[in-house]
């Protein structure tokens, strides 16, 4: 259906557009909220910058990157630097950062309404801002579990203890070598719950959640919905943005909302349907 892709971008005011978007919200009979990494973005939970400065100086100053992406992928020397790096990431962005407003006022947005979320964000926002656990699917896993990196089981392990005291036993940025994670069943060095690869392990409960979403789509087909993309980048547009293109254009009581701070865009076959607000994603949510 989109096989030439041709984009439109938004070019109403993006007060019209916002009027246009709280009205497709009260009038929806469900919304479908596909959340990217933009919305942490806007919730303060940048991977770059003076925070990244000030939680990893020390880092910086050794291995010269220039954010918590790209060290995520550096070359470490041994699986202590490894796992000193990757523990204080997942403690700063997992266990201690603040859920940001954004978050909190679409809950209250959402609050009384049928609702479900995608999202291919692996910070545990919703979660911790009290979103249902039953009406979330986190397509590309969890800073909070490990798997073992084979991997020789399809289960996962929660690793907030671990994490913790690997970071108050780090010294030069490394941890001791009895910190490091092995798997409990065949010994290996355990690695982060987290899509890179062919080895991410879904678990029971990521079927199950993704089993919930499915289930979500199918029994509302053709009621007037909502499909409400937040912060959704270019890097797998096959998981959320296309997915929710291809619905809307199936369904013609369904509208789609697109909210990005530089690329908010819809294909032409379902721009009439479509709202985008090319706007920091907080702001807009404060306004409705």
């Amino acid at each position: 259906m989109f096989s030439k892709m041709k984009i439109t971008p938004s070019t109403a005011p993006c007060s019209e557009q916002i009027d246009r978007l709280r009205t497709a919200i009260c009038e929806a009979r469900a919304i479908v909220v596909g959340a990217g990494s933009g919305l942490s973005t806007s919730a303060g939970l940048c991977y770059s910058g003076p925070r990244f400065e000030e939680h990893f100086g020390d880092f910086i100053a050794r291995y010269h990157y220039s954010d918590m992406y790209s060290a995520g992928f550096y070359p470490y020397g041994t699986p202590e630097e490894y796992w000193a790096y990757w523990s204080r990431h997942i403690y700063y962005n997992r266990y201690e950062a603040p859920v940001g407003e954004p978050y909190h006022n679409l809950l209250q947005l959402l609050e009384g309404r049928d609702y479900f979320v995608i999202t291919t964000n692996v910070d545990h926002c919703f979660q911790r801002a009290g979103f249902d656990k039953q009406r979330l699917f986190y397509t590309q896993g969890d800073y909070g579990l490990w798997q073992c990196s084979l991997p020789c089981h399809q289960k996962t392990y929660d690793n907030e203890e671990a994490v913790r005291r690997m970071l108050a036993g780090q010294r030069d940025m490394r941890i001791p070598s009895e910190l490091i994670p092995r798997c409990p069943v065949c010994g290996r060095p355990m690695s982060m719950n987290l899509r890179c690869d062919f080895t991410f392990v879904e678990d029971a409960g990521w079927h199950a959640a993704h089993g919930r979403y499915e289930e979500f789509l199918r029994n509302r087909q053709q009621e007037k919905l909502l499909y409400l993309e937040l912060g959704v980048g270019g890097n797998t547009p096959g998981i959320i943005k296309y997915p929710f293109w291809q619905l809307t254009a199936q369904n013609p009581s369904a509208a789609y909302a697109c909210l990005n701070l530089t690329d908010a865009q819809t294909p032409k076959e379902i721009l009439p349907r479509a709202i985008c607000i090319e706007q920091d994603i907080g702001e807009v949510l404060s306004l409705l």
